[in-house]
């Protein structure tokens, strides 16, 4: 999962990625509100972490920029105001966590993976620039649609609630074709043929086992 860290404090900032990073993120990093701007424009995040007290302009000015954008990346505010009336701009200006600093790290950790979880239960998974339509089991790579079947996308899904561990092929069968359905192991293996043409470094065959799909972006 992508993330982006825009907090003013360099040493604070560089402890953070270091800690992120160890935890399997990949991490992008701005100074100053103008450069994480650009980079969001640049890059799909899956997960902004902001500060308030910034150069320029607050974080919660970026935030109201990038939600007027439609950018509706997940974000968690992480700052020394801790007075109500913050905390109510924070969240007015369309976070999804607030932390109060001093930070702790693992506690960081907690929040953070509940918003990617969060994120996961809804109608849309964002990967990078891939999105999945839960709904209408389709695939779209910068808003355009993909030529994935559907049986294809429900694999996908399937693999991406695992978050990192391995589905068997048992699960799979049960949870792709009804009952009354004749299951395919031939067709497994064509669906993840059309998926790895899209996430070649994503998706991992445990022969004789199953298939799960790292997240890498």
């Amino acid at each position: 999962m992508k993330i982006l860290i825009l907090e003013d404090d360099k040493l604070f900032n560089e402890t953070l990625e270091d800690f992120l990073e160890e935890e399997g993120f990949s991490l992008h990093t701005a100074l100053d509100p103008y450069t994480a701007l650009d980079l969001a424009y640049e890059h799909k995040f899956d997960l902004y972490l902001f500060d308030v007290n910034l150069p320029y302009e607050t974080g919660f000015d970026l935030l109201e920029k990038l939600r007027l954008a439609n950018d509706t990346t997940p974000t968690i505010f992480l700052t020394s105001r801790d007075d109500k009336a913050s905390i109510t701009q924070g969240f007015g200006a369309g976070a999804d966590d607030y932390m109060k600093k001093p930070i702790d790290l693992d506690e960081l950790l907690l929040r953070i993976n509940a918003v990617l979880r969060r994120q996961i239960r809804e109608d849309k998974i964002v990967l990078g620039e891939y999105m999945v339509d839960c709904n209408a089991k389709r695939l779209y790579v910068n808003d355009e649609l993909l030529s994935v079947t559907a049986k294809a996308v429900e694999l996908l899904i399937l693999l991406l609630l695992a978050k990192g561990e391995v589905v068997r092929i048992e699960e799979i069968e049960e949870k792709l074709w009804h009952v009354s359905e004749d299951a395919s192991l031939g067709a497994i293996r064509v669906y993840i043929t059309a998926l790895k043409k899209y996430f070649p470094q994503n998706i991992e065959n445990i022969r004789g086992v199953g298939y799960l799909f790292r997240k890498i972006f």
